[in-house]
């Protein structure tokens, strides 16, 4: 009992410490904090030119399953690698079970290296880095001390892999559970300037200061033009309502996402507002509003548009409750969860559910949304991993960067693993 009643004790202090720290920095409505941040970033140094970009963004639900070797074919298809990008910007959710020790615990980095791990392996292996290949190996005493020292080994040698390769790691992110990776072709690096990493993390869970849900976020400049990308998960439910709490932690979002001053000179915080090009992508739950036996009809119909005039999120934008101006890609997919846990080939629930499995209307909760001038959508579609009781979705934008006039291109040290 002791022990309960200081836990609650904790968190009230800490939930009141937030409000605090949140009360000047809260707005009305969903119109005001775009008033607020109306003005996009504004170009520094002289432009002499302009190059495209092609920059894939992925999200995925793992469900709380550790990664495993037998990944890199689900991630090879998801990250299509047919058509390589110049960044790869992957948002994913729950790498970790949300369990209370994980979400009031010390921030873990061993799930976090080991996705960055597989993705490097995944991002470079067409390209000659010899990830998959098996190797030789001296006979080592099955010990355990001999059994560390050899995984050891294998950890060292994979990072050193990561340096010599075609994509590097750019900077990673992790809070509790949401976990944002971005990757650069080499090429990018040497030709470009790619500097000022900015990172920030907002908990908007449980009480509405825990990391259960919320956003990371990551803001960079790429020549005269700067990026900010969130990957978030919000608040589950399908009851009547439940929009309305995911839409509060949107607007949450937007209002505490402050990247810290990178300089003296800097005039202050920058805002999620005040980037040129900018990605929402992650689980953000949002559900179909109508009956669970015509959903399942639809999308055996593969009726999409049908389906999407029932869909919360684009409901939400009409109404103008969030994402006014955003734009998302056409849905030409079959909505990405939930997959039944024993057999991930059908969704979960309806006529053939099972005893204890959840009954669960299919809904395009899996999303990416972008914001500013001079994105193109190349395309927009989902893997069909079967690892969690979500699809991968994924896609692939094309932009132009304005190129600065400076001797040569600099490149600010990259964050690896950033914390």
């Amino acid at each position: 009992m002791k022990r309960k009643g200081l836990r609650s004790k904790m968190f009230r202090e800490w939930f009141g410490r937030k409000n605090e720290e949140d009360k000047d920095q809260r707005s009305d409505s969903w119109e005001e904090l775009m008033d607020d941040g109306c003005g996009m970033a504004q170009e520094t140094g002289s432009c002499t030119s302009s190059a495209e970009l092609r920059i894939f963004v992925g999200t995925w639900n793992v469900g709380g399953r550790s990664p495993l070797g037998s990944l890199a074919v689900d991630l090879d298809e998801w990250l299509n690698l047919k058509n390589g990008a110049d960044m790869y910007v992957l948002g994913f959710q729950e790498i970790v079970p949300l369990k209370t020790r994980n979400v009031i615990g010390l921030e873990n980095k061993k799930e976090e290296r080991n996705w960055n791990l597989l993705i490097g392996k995944a991002l470079n292996y067409r390209y000659g880095c010899p990830w998959l290949t098996p190797r030789l190996t001296h006979n080592i005493s099955s010990s355990p001390r001999a059994g560390n020292l050899k995984r050891e080994r294998s950890r060292t040698r994979d990072e050193n892999l990561l340096v010599e390769s075609k994509y590097k790691l750019l900077a990673s992110k992790k809070m509790v559970g949401v976990f944002l990776s971005v990757w650069i072709r080499n090429e990018v690096l040497r030709r470009f300037q790619v500097s000022d990493l900015r990172f920030c993390s907002v908990a908007c869970g449980l009480m509405g200061c825990l990391g259960n849900k919320g956003s990371v976020s990551i803001s960079m400049s790429i020549e005269g033009t700067r990026f900010c990308f969130i990957a978030a998960h919000l608040a589950s439910g399908e009851k009547k309502g439940d929009e309305g709490r995911r839409n509060n932690q949107v607007l949450e979002i937007f209002r505490r996402t402050r990247f810290p001053k990178s300089s003296k000179g800097d005039r202050g915080s920058l805002t999620i507002l005040g980037h040129d090009r900018i990605f929402w992508f992650g689980d953000l739950n949002y559900r179909l509003c109508l009956d669970d036996d015509l959903a399942r009809r639809l999308v055996q119909k593969q009726d999409w548009k049908a389906l999407q005039r029932f869909d919360q999120l684009r409901e939400e934008q009409g109404e103008g409750g969030v994402f006014q101006g955003w734009k998302e890609g056409g849905i030409e997919f079959p909505p990405t969860y939930k997959y039944c846990s024993s057999n991930f080939d059908r969704y979960s629930g309806g006529v053939a559910s099972r005893v204890g499995e959840k009954q669960r209307t299919p809904a395009w909760c899996d999303r990416i949304l972008c914001y500013g001038k001079g994105l193109k959508q190349l395309s927009y579609s989902r893997s069909e991993s079967r690892f969690s009781d979500h699809r991968p979705v994924y896609a692939l934008f094309s932009t132009h960067i304005e190129v600065l006039d400076h001797k040569k291109p600099s490149v600010t040290p990259f964050a690896e693993y950033a914390s």
